[in-house]
């Protein structure tokens, strides 16, 4: 049997339709690989309405893949049919560009887009990928489970580890939702004084049970006094979804701190003086490579860091998307592939 079922996109804003394809070969540099699960991720909207400039359709999305290599095109070394790897939303990179040579593959000048948006991803039974782009998955990470390590996981963990706060400093964690509860645990196993940021009290025993040793209700008061009050935050990890949310934690910022954005919301009113006062910064974060991926996991695995996730059938893969966009979900959603 030569054929694949895979759930696609066909147009700009369309619903995930079930197909029937034909197995792909890989090409040179590429890997075929036969998926166990795929994460169902808020980027994923960028495919599904077509939010970045120069999307194609028909298009598979999902880039929190696990699954097996089933076969290797022509130019790749270091891998076996039977590994286990993981594939994010790094979709690879070329090695050799100005941006490779210089430790920036994530922004390499020949292999542009990522994974589940400018080439197809893993809401199927097989997917192709750069061998640049793989990830060694750890044998006890069980594949399903783990899924959401390989974007919502390497995400905040890479954000955390170059936030420039040491251990023991404060570190802030606005939003306990499909980022935050794992950002939440990272933080913690990596020695932090860590702070939950969230709007309500609906969530603060979980946040305190996995890792939180303050919380802040942003609806009951200035959520950025409340920080200050605790001595101003190192490094605060913005995972919301919500302009007006991220710009009320930014006066929290302590000296020298910064605020990591890896929430998508568009424009950023911030207010430069506080920045000048306290030499403090706002910037973003690239969710991270294959190696960082890898990191992640391997972390993960070590310190029992886990993904709260909700698990359904590929063919159910529009329901997924609709519950993952609904906010409800507690806290990812995975698509389980037969």
């Amino acid at each position: 049997m030569n054929s694949m079922r895979a759930m696609v996109v066909s147009r700009r804003g369309a619903k995930l339709q079930s197909e029937q394809r034909e197995i792909p070969a890989p090409g040179s540099n590429e890997v075929r690989i036969r998926v166990e699960a795929c994460g169902v991720c808020h980027s994923d909207a960028a495919t599904v309405f077509g939010l970045i400039p120069g999307a194609t359709y028909p298009r598979i999305p999902g880039h929190e893949v696990i699954g097996v290599l089933e076969a290797l095109g022509a130019g790749v070394r270091g891998w076996q049919v039977g590994e286990r790897v993981g594939v994010g939303w790094f979709s690879g990179a070329c090695g050799y560009c100005g941006q490779c040579r210089r430790g920036n593959a994530f922004a390499c000048d020949n292999i542009h887009g990522a994974t589940g948006v400018n080439r197809d991803g893993g809401y199927a039974t097989h997917m192709l990928a750069d061998a640049s782009a793989l990830a060694r998955i750890p044998t006890e990470l069980d594949p399903i489970a783990s899924a959401p390590l390989l974007c919502a996981g390497i995400t905040t963990f890479n954000a955390l580890r170059h936030c420039g706060a040491a251990g023991g400093e404060l570190v802030a964690i606005h939003g306990v939702g499909g980022l935050g509860h794992l950002g939440l645990q990272f933080a913690a196993r990596m020695g932090f004084r860590v702070v939950a940021v969230n709007r309500g009290r609906g969530k603060e025993q979980l946040a305190r049970t996995l890792g939180a040793h303050e919380y802040i209700d942003s609806a009951e008061g200035d959520p950025a006094a409340a920080l200050r009050a605790l001595g101003g935050a190192r490094a605060i990890i913005a995972t919301v979804t919500d302009a007006a949310a991220m710009q009320a934690v930014i006066g929290g910022l302590g000296v020298n701190g910064t605020l990591m954005v890896i929430g998508g919301v568009g424009a950023l009113t911030v207010n430069s003086l506080e920045l000048l006062t306290k030499r403090a910064a706002v910037r973003g974060w690239y969710s991270g490579t294959a190696s960082d991926s890898e990191d992640t996991l391997q972390f993960s695995q070590r310190h029992d860091v886990h993904s709260m996730n909700e698990i359904l059938p590929l063919e159910q893969a529009q329901a997924a998307f609709e519950r993952m966009m609904s906010g409800k979900a507690r806290f990812r959603v995975v698509l389980k592939i037969d």
